[in-house]
């Protein structure tokens, strides 16, 4: 028997803009890696972006989750909410992130929940930031730079899965 996989509609990720997702489309793409909620520090001289492991006073070091998703903006007032144009202006998201692929066209990775079905992937194949973090409260702004790290702007050595 020979089957038409034509009849098989697309994944939305692969079908529409970030701009055309429905709030519920877009909040899925987030995998749940936090990669974004670690703090990162800027040189003012050359603009250049590194990452640290202390991680927002908000996020949840088990779940990967932020602690008050509703409410992040007015507790963290630098807290940058992830829209369509900010997706297409920020330099620092991490290779991983969902939302830069679709904005640069590529599928996600089998390790996303979207593909993979369990959220518990993302975690399996050492995409988040679960058990690698410090908290940032109490922390003087000045002790971060002896906390930077590259692995958020890597890419894992098992990308298949």
């Amino acid at each position: 028997m020979i089957v038409d996989d034509t009849s098989r509609e697309l994944p939305f990720w692969k079908t529409r803009t970030l701009e055309d997702m429905t709030q519920a489309q877009w909040e899925s793409l987030c995998d749940g890696c936090a990669r974004c909620c670690l703090n990162k520090l800027e040189d003012w001289d050359t603009g250049e972006i590194v990452w640290t492991d202390v991680a927002c006073t908000l996020l949840d070091g088990t779940s990967c989750r932020c602690k008050d998703y509703d409410n992040r903006a007015t507790i963290v007032p630098d807290c940058i909410q992830l829209t369509p144009g900010e997706v297409r202006t920020l330099t620092w998201l991490p290779p991983t992130c969902a939302y830069r692929l679709v904005r640069e066209g590529k599928d996600l990775y089998w390790w996303h929940p979207l593909v993979s079905g369990d959220p518990e992937t993302v975690h399996q194949a050492g995409i988040s930031v679960r058990g690698r973090t410090i908290p940032e409260d109490g922390m003087a702004l000045e002790d971060y730079e002896n906390h930077v790290v590259f692995w958020p702007g890597e890419m894992p050595e098992d990308r298949k899965g």
